[in-house]
C-alpha cells in the first residue's frame, strides 16, 4: 500500500512521522527527568544517538571519504555547532523542561525563528519581505495572548531564563548551521553526525561532573534508550532522507505541526491544560512562524536547524 503511493506523499508522510516522534522527545523527557539529571540526561541521550549513527555513517565508503576529507576549518565549525546546538541548546532545553511546562517552552523556543530571520536579515544579507515582517508581528500578538495577564510562579522563573538560553543558543546554532551549509560541500548527515557526537562528549563529561554517574532503574534506561535510537538517530536520519523530496516550505509547515502536536500530547499524558486564550495564543504563533519561515523555498536544506527537533 505504502510503496503505490508517490514518492512525494510517501516524503510527506515519513515527515509527519518524524515530527511525530520528535513531539513524544517532550514527553518522554517529563518523564525522565524525575529521576534522570538533566544534564546527565540529555548527555547519555545524544552519546548513545552518536554511536547508534556510527554504523550508519561509517558503513558508507563515501561518507568515510568525505569525513576523512574534512579541512581543519570544517573541524572547527562543525564543532563550535556541536557545542552550540547540543551541549548548550539541547542542555538548557533539558533544564527548562525540568522547570516549564512542555507547551510553555515548545511556544518559546519558536521565537528562535524569528531571532533568526532578524539576525539572518543582517549577517546573512537575506533580506525580509514584507509577509515576513507580518509574521513576525502575528507571532508576537501570539505570545502576548499566551501569557497575558503576565503571572510567572517563583518556580518557572529559573526555566525561562534557562529557555531564554535556548533560545539564543538555537538560534545562533541556525545561523552557523546556514553558513555550514552554503559551503555546499559536507553532506547534511555528515553536519549532524559530528556535531552530534562533538556536542554529546561535551554533555556528557558536564552531566557527569556536576552530578555524578546517575544510578537509574530499567524505565530511565529505557527512556533512554528510545530518544537516543528512535526519536534522535532514526528520526533524524529519516527527516534527512524527506529533505531530498521536500522543498523548504513543505518541511517548515510540518515542522510547524509539532507545536499543535506537544500541546496536544502535554494535555493527555501531562496534564498540560490550555484555555481558550492560550489556544489562540498558540495558533497565532504557529501561523507568525509558519509567515517567517515561507521565504525559504529555495534553500537548500539541512537537517539541524529546525527549533523544536530534539
Amino acid at each position: 500500500m505504502f510503496s503505490r503511493l508517490s514518492p512525494h506523499t510517501r516524503a510527506v508522510i515519513q515527515a509527519l512521522f518524524v515530527t511525530f516522534l520528535w513531539s513524544t522527545s517532550w514527553i518522554l523527557i517529563k518523564f525522565g527527568l524525575k529521576d534522570i539529571p538533566p544534564l546527565t540526561f540529555a548527555g547519555l541521550r545524544y552519546s548513545l544517538a552518536f554511536l547508534c549513527l556510527c554504523p550508519v555513517v561509517l558503513s558508507s565508503r563515501a561518507w568515510r571519504m568525505e569525513l576523512s576529507s574534512l579541512r581543519r576549518n570544517d573541524w572547527l565549525q562543525l564543532a563550535i555547532l556541536g557545542l552550540v546546538f547540543i551541549a548548550i541548546t539541547q542542555g538548557a532545553q533539558f533544564i527548562a523542561l525540568s522547570y516549564l511546562p512542555a507547551t510553555t517552552l515548545t511556544l518559546l523556543i519558536n521565537l528562535s525563528v524569528v531571532v533568526v530571520a532578524l539576525v539572518g536579515s543582517v549577517v546573512l544579507a537575506e533580506r525580509l519581505l514584507a509577509r515576513q515582517w507580518f509574521g513576525i508581528g502575528i507571532f508576537f500578538v501570539g505570545i502576548i495572548l499566551y501569557f497575558f495577564p503576565v503571572d510567572i510562579p517563583a518556580g518557572e522563573r529559573l526555566g525561562l531564563l534557562a529557555a531564554g538560553i535556548v533560545v539564543l543558543a538555537n538560534s545562533a546554532s541556525s545561523i552557523i548551521g546556514r553558513r555550514v551549509n552554503r559551503s555546499a560541500h559536507i553532506n547534511p548527515i555528515i553536519v549532524t553526525f559530528v556535531s552530534i557526537g562533538i556536542g554529546a562528549v561535551i554533555l556528557l563529561i558536564v552531566g557527569i561532573a556536576q552530578s555524578g554517574w546517575p544510578q537509574l532503574a530499567l524505565n530511565s534506561w529505557l527512556i533512554i534508550l528510545w530518544l537516543a535510537g528512535i526519536n534522535t538517530a532514526f528520526a533524524f536520519t529519516l527527516w534527512n532522507l524527506t529533505l531530498r523530496t521536500l522543498p523548504a516550505v513543505e518541511s517548515s509547515i510540518i515542522n510547524n505541526t509539532m507545536l499543535i502536536q506537544i500541546a496536544a500530547l502535554a494535555w493527555i499524558f501531562l496534564s498540560e491544560r490550555l484555555s481558550p486564550q492560550e489556544i489562540l495564543g498558540l495558533a497565532a504563533v504557529a501561523a507568525g512562524v509558519l509567515m517567517v519561515q515561507f521565504k525559504g523555498a529555495g534553500r537548500k536544506q539541512t537537517m539541524v536547524v529546525p527549533a523544536e527537533e530534539i
